[in-house]
């Protein structure tokens, strides 16, 4: 898969079947219509593009409304690498850009740039200035420019319409399973281990405290998790909160690696999780605490088959 980091630069490409959006997250929804885009430019003996915007257009429109994102732009690569597409491109969205008309839009890079053969969208996309452009307004403009417009419809889960919002919603609230089952994988969080109060060293159990880059973290509690360092996974417990047993104010992630003694300070680590214990405690003394890490480090054992 090839990438364009901005809408220009990709006149190479002619006729494709494409998909355009934010997709964050890269949830089932999603998935089944990047999935259907790649699978139509097969058919059709063509190239397929994903067409999606950096950094989110509510970042630069409306920054007090904008959601904290549930992927970065290389994680969402990564992912829609793995359907098979043939080119991503990242719109740099700045405020010029969100000044331009639909049509214009549509005109100049669908029809002029690209020469669109057809477009998928999902039923609640809208695009252009103040979301002037609707599926619509897509579906007429390509009936008059010469580009067939499909609509998928929304994706359910147990009833419910998967979205990034919902989603977001769960994962703040700790359900890391329930963002899992609409993400189609568990739930991350990237950043680097720095060096912390070394608390967890000094009660028998180690831990990593992550700096956090990812822009969305659960809630505090305690969570079974894989650690992935330097491309290698490994079993693990994590603790976000504020170690509020030692009086802590600043909120930390803390990962115990199972059965792991390597130094990783300065390494850039990624969480992957499965599920959450509970909620994070203060215990009358440090002794209680660590009889509740033991029942915790079971649990995960058990969890994980580890």
């Amino acid at each position: 898969m090839k990438i364009f980091k901005n809408s220009a630069g990709f006149g190479k490409i002619k006729n494709p079947v494409l998909t355009l959006g934010n997709f964050d997250g890269l949830h089932l929804g999603h998935r089944k219509i990047i999935k259907k885009v790649a699978e139509r430019a097969k058919e059709l003996k063509t190239k397929s593009v994903v067409f999606t915007f950096d950094p989110h257009p509510l970042k630069v429109v409306a920054p007090h409304k904008s959601p904290p994102l549930i992927l970065d732009s290389e994680e969402k690569a990564k992912l829609i690498s793995e359907f098979g597409i043939d080119y991503l491109i990242f719109a740099k969205f700045t405020k010029e850009f969100a000044s331009t008309h639909p049509r214009q839009f549509v005109e100049n890079v669908l029809v002029k740039g690209l020469s669109v053969k057809e477009v998928w969208v999902g039923h609640d996309f809208s695009f252009g200035h103040g979301k002037a452009g609707n599926v619509d307004y897509l579906r007429h403009l390509g009936e008059e420019l010469g580009f067939k417009v499909f609509v998928m419809p929304a994706f359910k889960k147990s009833g419910a319409i998967v979205s990034s919002s919902r989603i977001r919603e769960l994962v703040k609230t700790g359900n890391v399973r329930g963002a899992a089952t609409l993400l189609g994988r568990n739930f991350k969080i990237k950043g680097k281990v720095v060096r912390g109060k070394d608390i967890g060293k000094e009660i028998g159990f180690p831990t990593a405290n992550l700096k956090v880059s990812s822009e969305i973290i659960p809630e505090n509690g305690v969570y079974v998790a894989y650690a992935s360092v330097a491309g290698k996974s490994h079993p693990a417990v994590l603790n976000i909160g504020t170690a509020p047993t030692f009086g802590g104010k600043e909120r930390c992630v803390e990962v115990h690696i199972l059965d792991f003694k390597n130094n990783i300070y300065g390494k850039k680590m990624e969480v992957s999780f499965v599920k959450r214990l509970r909620s994070e405690k203060t215990f009358k003394s440090k002794e209680a605490l660590v009889t509740q890490i033991r029942k915790d480090t079971e649990k995960a054992r058990q969890t994980l088959h580890v």
